[in-house]
């Protein structure tokens, strides 16, 4: 699960929809990407990091918690 990416889609009030529509994808992808039951590509992440998330650090932004 990527807690950090999560946190600051809230904080700046980006919703799954409008990351899906960035990545042109289907929303259930990005949920499933969002909840570490598939993966982002390196493409996809870039594209996040640079229109969304650029004032942060990618490694901060795309570490995952991995289950308990």
């Amino acid at each position: 699960m990527y807690e950090n990416l999560l946190a600051l889609m809230a904080q700046k009030g980006i919703s799954i929809d409008a990351m899906a529509k960035l990545l042109n994808v289907h929303r259930n992808t990005v949920s499933l990407k969002l909840n570490g039951e598939s993966e982002f590509t390196f493409g996809q992440a870039e594209l996040i990091m640079d229109t969304m998330f650029p004032e942060y650090n990618f490694k901060f932004v795309f570490r995952r918690k991995e289950p308990a």
